[in-house]
This record gives structure tokens, sequence and C-alpha cells, in this order.
């Protein structure tokens, strides 16, 4: 099958943004490749190694690739994507010199040819991720995650994610009900349950990451401990979507929310978050480019969580909130 590839050039700051913007679009799969040189710092604290070469964008920005179906309208989209970037100043965000450009490529190029940079990564303390086709011997006491992406978002090696598994790490409790809003590749989910949680519903929109998550939780065998749901998070507050006599295996309140999503997409739900919580829950939110921090923290106090900390990673930070416990608690 042939694909179109639409590649925006831009600021990697904004990219977050133009892969949201591309999925929103229709596409049906986004790559990202930043800018690597020889003084770009690469984090290996965790005895992370990398296989990604060095190459010649510049500093600063970008590839971010669309893939769309050959029905698809792309004198129309490149347009609207046109607009869109011109927007990004109204959200906090800057392209810079951006461009647009296309090409028709074979669903093999693109689906497969970026696996030689994914390799085994350490993402935290205990937790690992390795991809299925890499052979790779565990430490003793290390987790790992069994991960095949697909077309969906998350890999572990983008700082949100990486940020969201740390923190997971530090704040779930053995025996604590989780849910993971916008869960891509269900990388958050399956981690959550290496770290102790009893069970997790993980929820998406896009019908592509549901299929991927629904993958990646059988190969790491958590079927009966996983549910994923074509859902958000008001879905499942109005318990919607269900056929008669089907029920959840994890219903609210719950003890820990996990969402790493566009701060943009974050401020809307809030409220539905709260909801969801036990007094006394945790709510880890990611995406959040530092530019949203303050934005984020003045919606999370005004909602009536309490920031508990601030994760930093680069220039993206995950925030960790608690809904306060009731007086009888």
């Amino acid at each position: 099958m042939r694909w179109f590839e639409l590649t925006v050039f831009a600021t990697e700051p904004s990219q977050e943004m133009v892969a949201h913007y591309l999925t929103e679009l229709g596409a049906g799969g986004v790559s990202i490749e930043e800018s690597w040189s020889p003084d770009k710092p690469r984090d290996t604290s965790l005895g992370q190694w990398y296989d990604k070469p060095l190459n010649d964008i510049p500093a600063g920005y970008a590839y971010i690739k669309g893939y769309f179906s050959e029905d698809a309208d792309m004198d129309g989209i490149a347009a609207e994507m046109n607009e869109l970037l011109k927007g990004l100043p109204e959200f906090g965000y800057d392209a810079g010199d951006f461009e647009i450009s296309r090409a028709e490529v074979d669903e093999e190029d693109w689906a497969h040819a970026w696996k030689k940079y994914f390799k085994p990564i350490a993402v935290s303390e205990r937790l690992t991720i390795k991809p299925t086709w890499e052979e790779y011997e565990a430490k003793p006491d290390e987790l790992i995650i069994e991960l095949d992406p697909g077309m969906a978002f998350g890999t572990g090696t983008h700082p949100t994610t990486a940020l969201c598994l740390r923190t997971l790490e530090g704040a779930i409790n053995e025996g604590d009900n989780v849910i993971d809003v916008g869960t891509g590749s269900g990388i958050l989910a399956i981690g959550a349950i290496k770290l102790g949680a009893n069970r997790v519903l993980a929820l998406d929109l896009d019908p592509v990451a549901v299929s991927s998550a629904t993958e990646n939780v059988k190969l790491n065998g958590l079927e009966d401990r996983i549910e994923i749901r074509l859902s958000d998070l008001l879905g499942v507050l109005q318990d919607s979507g269900r056929q008669p006599g089907e029920v959840s295996s994890v219903r609210p309140p719950v003890d820990l929310v996990v969402a790493n999503i566009l701060a943009e997409i974050i401020l809307l739900f809030i409220g539905d978050v709260y909801d969801v919580l036990k007094p006394g829950g945790i709510y880890i939110a990611s995406g959040i480019y530092k530019n949203k921090e303050d934005d984020v923290a003045s919606a999370l106090q005004a909602a009536g969580f309490e920031i508990i900390d601030r994760v930093r990673q680069d220039d993206w930070i995950a925030f960790v909130s608690g809904k306060p416990k009731g007086e009888d608690e």
C-alpha cells in the first residue's frame, strides 16, 4: 500500500503540537526525528545507550512526519497545516521558520525502517523498555516492558513519556486502581501494572492507539489486568458506550490517574480527573512544555488539587498533584 508522507520541519518545542495537528488531520501514523549533534547532551544516568546517528538537522529543530492514505486530499491538508502552524503563537508555541513538504512512500518504508533506531532503554531505576524484536537479558529486579508501538505514540524515548514512567515509579502503591488517559501505545498502563498497580483502565480516542495498546498489553500478558477502551474521561464518568450488563473492570473513584497529553488538552479535563479520583488520590500530568507550566499549575489549584511535586526533564514538566482527603479520612 502507498501512503502520502507530509513532512513538517519545525522547532522541537512545537513538535508535540505539530504531531497532534497531523493526527487531527487524519494521519494514520506520526514519526519524529530530532536534531542530534556531538554537543547535544544525552542522558545516560540510568545506563541508557543510544543507537541514533548524528544528523544534519539544525539544532533545536525536528522533522515531524504524518502518513496519510492514498485517498487523502493532500492539497487541503497541507494548506490547513500551514494555517495551523501560523496560529501556534496564540497557544504559546513558535514553529520557527517552518517548512512543509510532501512525498509518496511504501508502507514498509515508514512502518518498519525506524525500528533499527529503537533499542532497549532504561527509563527509571527499575523500568526498562524493550522492543519486541530486540534481544535483551534483564538484570535482577529489572522490570521489562515489551513494546511494539506500531503507528501509535509512546516508545518511552520522549521526555514526556520517560517523565511519566519515572514519576509513576514513586507514586504508585501496591494494589492501586489506575486510569491512563490518552494511552497511545499502552506504555504507561503496562508500566503501572509492572510497578504494582492492581488494574488499569486505559483510554484513547484514536482507534489506531487502541489497537496498538491492545497488542502491547497482550505482548506483556496483562489482558486480565488492563482494559483498553475507545473513550475519553468524560465517557468513563458517564459510563457511556457500554453494552447493557457490561461492567468495566475499573470504575471510579480510583487511586491514581495519569495523562501524557498536550497541556492544552490537559486543561480541558482537570475537573473530570478530580471527579474520578478518591480523596487522597494522585494525578500525574505530563506532556507539559515549560511555557504552559503556570497555566496548568493555576488550573490544578483552581480545581482543588494540591501540587505535590514538579518533575522536569529538558524543558518538559510532569505535575504530581493530590486530591485532598476529606475531613473524615
